[in-house]
C-alpha cells in the first residue's frame, strides 16, 4: 500500500490522509511511554495487538449504539476512520482505586468504589494532562454543556458495556480512558467515540489472581507486556487458543514478503 500524507503524530499512533475525503488511515505504533511520556520503550507486536483488539471492542460498541469512528481494519497496523475534530479531554471511568486515583487521595489500590467515578482531564503533554473540572470545561469552551451530557451517557453506557464483557471472560475493568470527537457534517457537528480502546488505556486485572494485563505491566517494569496484551485478546477470542505469538508470526511472513 502506497503511504499516504502523514497527518499527525502521537505516543501510539499515526494519522495518515484516508482514501476518500473526510477518512483518516489510523497506524498502531509499538512505542511504549509512561508519566507523560517521561518513560519510553518498545513492546514489540503492541500495536498489532491493540489494532484487533480496538476493532472488535468498537464494532460491539456499535452494536449497541454508540457512535464512533472506526469504519474497517485494512491491515495488521491500520485501520480506517472517520475524520473528528478531537474534543481536547481525556475521559476516564473508574470503577476500582487504582493509579493516580490511589496516590491522590490515599486510597488502597484494589478497593471497590462505592460507585462509578468519572473524572476529566484536560488534554496537553506540556501541562501534564491535569485533572479538570465541568466547571473548567465549560470556562475555556473546550466543549459545550450539552456536548458533556453526551460524553457523560455514552461513557457511562461504555462503561457497563465493558465491564460485562470483560466479566465474561474473567477479566476485571479497573478503569480505562476514552476520548471523542465532533463529527461535522454540513455545518452540524455530532460527538461520537474516537481514538482507541485497548490494554494501552484501560487497567485490566485477571478476576481471580489481579494480574495486570495492561500498560501497567509496563509502567511498572513487571515484564511480560506482550503475553499479556496477547492474553486479553485470547480471552476476547481474537487469537487462538494456545497460539503464543501467532498474529506477530504473521506480521513477520508479511513483512518477509515485502507485503
Amino acid at each position: 500500500m502506497t503511504r499516504r500524507r502523514q497527518i499527525y503524530e502521537g505516543k501510539a499512533k499515526i494519522l495518515y490522509e484516508g482514501p476518500e475525503p473526510g477518512t483518516l488511515i489510523q497506524y498502531f505504533k509499538d512505542d511504549a511511554t509512561a508519566f507523560n511520556a517521561q518513560k519510553k520503550g518498545t513492546i514489540n507486536g503492541k500495536g498489532v495487538l491493540n489494532n484487533r483488539i480496538s476493532e472488535h471492542i468498537f464494532t460491539l460498541l456499535g452494536t449497541i449504539g454508540i457512535p464512533h469512528h472506526f469504519m474497517r481494519r485494512l491491515n495488521m497496523r491500520e485501520q480506517l476512520i472517520r475524520q473528528v475534530e478531537i474534543i481536547p479531554i481525556e475521559v476516564v471511568i473508574r470503577n476500582v482505586a487504582a493509579g493516580s486515583l490511589s496516590k491522590r487521595l490515599g486510597i488502597e489500590e484494589g478497593q471497590q468504589l462505592p460507585r462509578t467515578i468519572i473524572e476529566y482531564y484536560y488534554k496537553d503533554d506540556a501541562l501534564g494532562d491535569p485533572l479538570v473540572t465541568d466547571e473548567h470545561i465549560a470556562c475555556f469552551g473546550w466543549a459545550s454543556q450539552e456536548e458533556m451530557h453526551d460524553i457523560a451517557d455514552m461513557a457511562i453506557r461504555v462503561n457497563d458495556f465493558m465491564c460485562g464483557l470483560f466479566a465474561g471472560v474473567g477479566i476485571k475493568l479497573v478503569d480505562f480512558k476514552l476520548e471523542f470527537g465532533r463529527l461535522w457534517e454540513n455545518e452540524y457537528a455530532r460527538v461520537i467515540l474516537a481514538d482507541e480502546i485497548s490494554p494501552d488505556g484501560c487497567r485490566l486485572w485477571d478476576m481471580v489472581t489481579n494480574e495486570k494485563l495492561d500498560k501497567d505491566r509496563f509502567r511498572r517494569d513487571l515484564g511480560g507486556e506482550v503475553e499479556a496484551y496477547q492474553e486479553v485478546a485470547r480471552r476476547l477470542g481474537l487469537l487462538p487458543e494456545g497460539a503464543d505469538n501467532v498474529v506477530l508470526d504473521l506480521e513477520t511472513q508479511r513483512k518477509k514478503r515485502g507485503r
